[in-house]
């Protein structure tokens, strides 16, 4: 190993023979480096003045020259990668364990610190558990999530429907669990560092620029005080972007997109937890009121989390007849008043914290967006949470693209000049994949909402409900609850990619 660069060749490249021997590196296990990512060579010495290489790359993977800048907090930090990744939610923390175990160089970018609070039904399917085991925490979610929830519940006025839900065909797996944002963010993105990512948090994202091989990202600490100085700012380069940022943020150049006129159909998420709640362990209720829906779970230390949308026209609605409270005071008034259910499941809880607001909902496909950034979770593609899919989507979204930006060598010239037209091929293939599993998850969650918010459709659901008691159980089951869009010997070709922390 050398403790100084290697020379470049006259035009600045690296040799062809250097070049093709970092192309066809195998990485740990055997599982060939996808892709053709080539990192930007530095001509500048990377060892420190005792020859030891100045990096933090683990075991097993390629040692390449990095450049760094100086952060806020003092040392050296890398600021350029193979791939930068925008939140660090379930999807992007899950993308940066995957990529970084392989070897990849991947910067994660959070803006809020964590634990934090965020809103979500929290509903983890039994589909889901084997990916999360699979990243690392399993046992921290078998020892720290709600009751195994086996029975749905269809909840509205005085009627009250209650059916088995179908059980995933895994041996250890079988239920889904719930699990506070606050708890299963943090185990995801600590695993994400413990795994060889850059976790650059709380920063926020200023502009993205460039195109599919040469993106520039500029990022600042996102609690600042009295304005940004040089340090607080950092611009990070990759060959790879990754959007990740879930339903409530947008990327900078998606935020014109975002100031648009409101509307009374808009769709406003709300959620808040209880204490003393009487639901019963294991039921997942379904919620439906004029204007909107909803549902509760009882999720990590006994927690019943409530959470759901209603139309910005209903909400105006309950502030006017309910003034001097806050609107998550006034839809859980509604809530107690109006679904029997609901009143008799809080009728002695205590609600811990305030009321949590979203929104507006954004449903919808944009997983073929035409700016060359990879999407994952909501930032692809968003269904309406009636159906509680919101996680699975994110997390095998997630797994999906990193199976084919992993995936073994494609009968593809392996040429840097090549590295947009790889990164089409995989977009074309990964967004395939995507429509294939999720947009039926859309749709049927689409029309499920509606027609829980409608009063004339939600009548007639309730009977049906009512009449056909594998109703509820069918729809749990097409909408995903015990598919997973990752097989098993997918989860194989990633896990196998996994390399010790110790150097």
């Amino acid at each position: 190993m050398r403790a100084t660069s290697c020379p470049a060749s006259p035009s600045g490249k690296p040799s062809d023979r250097r070049a093709w021997r970092e192309l066809s590196h195998t990485l740990g296990r055997g599982i060939e480096r996808a892709c053709w990512i080539l990192r930007r060579r530095t001509l500048t010495t990377v060892a420190g003045s005792d020859g030891r290489l100045e990096t933090n790359r683990v075991s097993g993977r390629t040692l390449q020259p990095l450049l760094f800048r100086f952060s806020p907090i003092g040392g050296p930090m890398r600021t350029h990668f193979d791939a930068i990744i925008v939140g660090a939610g379930p999807a992007g923390s899950s993308a940066a364990i995957l990529l970084a175990r392989a070897g990849w160089s991947v910067a994660l970018i959070e803006k809020q610190r964590f634990p934090r609070r965020k809103v979500c039904g929290e509903c983890i399917a039994a589909s889901n558990l084997p990916l999360l085991a699979a990243l690392g925490i399993g046992a921290a979610i078998d020892r720290h999530a709600g009751p195994e929830l086996r029975q749905v519940a269809f909840m509205r006025g005085d009627n009250t429907v209650v059916a088995n839900l179908p059980a995933a065909d895994h041996p250890k797996y079988r239920w889904g669990r719930a699990l506070g944002r606050e708890t299963l963010d943090t185990l995801l993105i600590e695993q994400a560092r413990a795994a060889g990512a850059d976790v650059w948090q709380p920063w926020s994202v200023q502009s993205i620029d460039g195109k599919p091989g040469a993106w520039l990202c500029v990022i600042h600490l996102a609690e600042a005080m009295h304005g940004l100085n040089a340090s607080d700012r950092a611009t990070l380069q990759a060959p790879v972007m990754i959007d990740a940022h879930g339903s409530w943020e947008s990327l900078p150049s998606d935020r014109p997109q975002r100031g648009r006129k409101r509307e009374p159909t808009d769709l406003l998420a709300f959620k808040a937890n209880f204490r003393y709640a009487s639901l019963d362990a294991g039921l997942l209720p379904v919620l439906s009121f004029d204007g909107g829906y909803g549902g509760m779970v009882v999720a990590d230390d006994d927690v019943t989390t409530v959470a759901g949308c209603i139309r910005r026209d209903r909400l105006d609605e309950l502030r006017r007849t309910a003034r001097g409270v806050s609107a998550g005071e006034a839809i859980e008034a509604m809530l107690r008043h109006t679904c029997t259910g609901v009143g008799a499941v809080l009728r002695d809880a205590s609600r811990q914290g305030s009321w949590l607001g979203a929104g507006p909902l954004n449903p919808g496909i944009r997983v073929r967006a035409k700016d060359g950034i990879f999407r994952i979770g909501n930032a692809a593609g968003e269904a309406h949470p009636i159906i509680g899919e919101g996680m699975s989507m994110a997390l095998q979204s997630a797994w999906l693209l990193c199976v084919h930006l992993l995936e073994p060598e494609q009968k593809l010239d392996r040429d840097r000049n090549h590295i947009v037209r790889w990164q089409r091929f995989v977009a074309s293939k990964y967004a395939d994949d995507w429509r294939r599993e999720f947009v039926s998850r859309i749709r049927l969650a689409s029309v499920f909402a509606h027609a829980a918010m409608n009063p004339a459709s939600a009548t007639i659901l309730t009977s049906l409900a009512r009449t056909w008691p594998g109703l509820l159980p069918f729809g749990a089951k097409w909408g995903g609850k015990t598919r997973c869009a990752i097989n098993s010997k997918s989860v194989k070709l990633l896990t196998s990619t996994a390399t010790s922390n110790a150097l």
